[in-house]
C-alpha cells in the first residue's frame, strides 16, 4: 500500500528504560537537566521526564508496579510488553523512538497494512504536576510499529488527545543548556533492513546513505542508523554489536554554548570525552545510553 507523504513526523519524546526513577533523577541531574516530577501511569509503569523548548522529552521510564505491570502485558498492552522484554534482555537504555500524530487510529491502520503493526492501540490519561504546583490531566493515544527482526527497538506515533499546557515553566531550563533533541543514533549492522520501518515511523522516503550507515530525517530531528565502526568513528563508542537488529547507542542533545556543557559536567563530577564537536558521556545507572551534546548552529 502506498502513503501519500507531505511531510515528515516530528519527533515527540524517547523511551528510556532505567533501573529505578531515584537513580534516574540523580544521574540525569548531574548531567545538567531539570526533571519533572514522579509521575505514574495507570498500568504500573512510571516517568520523570526531561523536557525541553522545543516541545521534545526524554522519559526516563520506570517499573512502579511490578504486578501492574505483568497485568497490563497479560491482557495485551504493547508499551508495557516491549518495555518488560527490554528490561530482560538489556536492562536500561533506549528502546522507542516515538513520533507526534494527530490521528493515531490512522496511523495504526497504516502499520497494519504495511505488515509493520505492533500491536494493538494503547488509550490512557495520567496526571502531570507542573513545578508551580498546577497539574493538569493529559490523555494520550498510541500507535505501534515493530519489526519482529528487532526486539530491542519499536516506534509509535502518540496523539495528545487531551494536551498538557505547552508551557512548562522553568522544566524546559536546563543548567547544561540544552536545548532539544539533535538527533538519536541506532546501531545495526546492516542498517539498510531496517529503512523501510523507520520510513514508515517517521513518514519519510528521504534517505541519506553514506559509507558508515544511514541518515533519516524527522521535522525536527535526525534518525542515524550507523554500523559499529560508525558508532567508532563519530562517537567514539565501542559499540560491537554482536546481535542482528535496532539498538539504540545515543542520544545527541543540542545545546546553546559547549562551553557552558563542558563547565556543567565537570563540576557536577560527570566524565565525558570529546569526539569532534561534541562532549560525548558513557552510559551510567540511570542514564542507560550514551549521551552526547552539540552546539546549536
Amino acid at each position: 500500500m502506498s502513503n501519500p507523504i507531505t511531510s515528515p513526523r516530528a519527533i515527540d519524546h524517547l523511551v528510556l528504560p532505567v533501573v529505578d526513577l531515584e537513580t534516574s533523577r540523580d544521574r540525569m541531574s548531574r548531567l545538567g537537566f531539570t526533571v519533572a516530577a514522579d509521575a505514574r501511569h495507570p498500568f504500573g509503569t512510571e516517568n520523570a521526564c526531561v523536557f525541553f523548548a522545543d516541545d521534545t522529552y526524554l522519559e526516563p521510564l520506570a517499573v512502579g508496579s511490578r504486578e501492574g505491570c505483568l497485568e497490563a502485558a497479560r491482557i495485551g498492552n504493547v508499551f508495557v510488553a516491549r518495555d518488560l522484554a527490554f528490561r530482560f534482555r538489556r536492562g536500561e537504555g533506549l528502546s522507542a523512538i516515538v513520533v507526534k500524530t494527530d490521528d493515531a487510529t490512522a496511523d495504526d491502520r497504516r502499520y497494519r497494512d504495511e505488515g509493520q503493526s505492533g500491536g494493538p492501540v494503547l488509550e490512557f490519561s495520567r496526571q502531570f504536576r507542573f513545578p508551580d504546583g498546577r497539574s493538569a490531566e493529559g490523555a494520550f493515544r498510541l500507535a505501534f510499529a515493530a519489526d519482529l527482526r528487532s526486539p530491542d527497538f519499536f516506534g509509535f506515533a502518540c496523539e495528545r488527545v487531551n494536551p498538557i499546557p505547552a508551557d512548562r515553566g522553568d522544566l524546559v531550563v536546563h543548567a547544561n543548556g540544552a536545548a532539544g533533541l539533535r538527533r538519536i543514533v541506532l546501531v545495526e549492522e546492516n542498517p539498510s533492513d531496517f529503512q523501510y520501518l523507520l520510513e514508515m515511523v517517521l513518514d519519510q522516503r528521504d534517505v541519506t546513505a553514506h559509507s558508515f550507515g544511514m541518515a533519516i530525517e524527522a521535522s525536527n530531528a535526525s534518525v542515524d542508523v550507523l554500523t559499529s565502526e560508525g558508532c567508532s568513528a563519530h562517537y567514539g563508542l565501542d559499540s560491537r554489536h554482536l546481535e542482528r537488529g535496532l539498538l539504540g547507542a545515543a542520544v545527541v542533545v543540542a545545546v546553546a554554548d559547549l562551553g557552558v556543557t563542558e563547565a556543567c559536567l565537570a563540576a557536577n563530577g560527570v566524565g565525558y570525552h570529546k569526539t569532534g564537536a561534541r562532549l560525548v558521556v558513557a552510559p551510567e545507572k540511570g542514564q542507560g545510553v550514551t549521551f552526547a551534546f552539540e552546539e546549536l548552529k
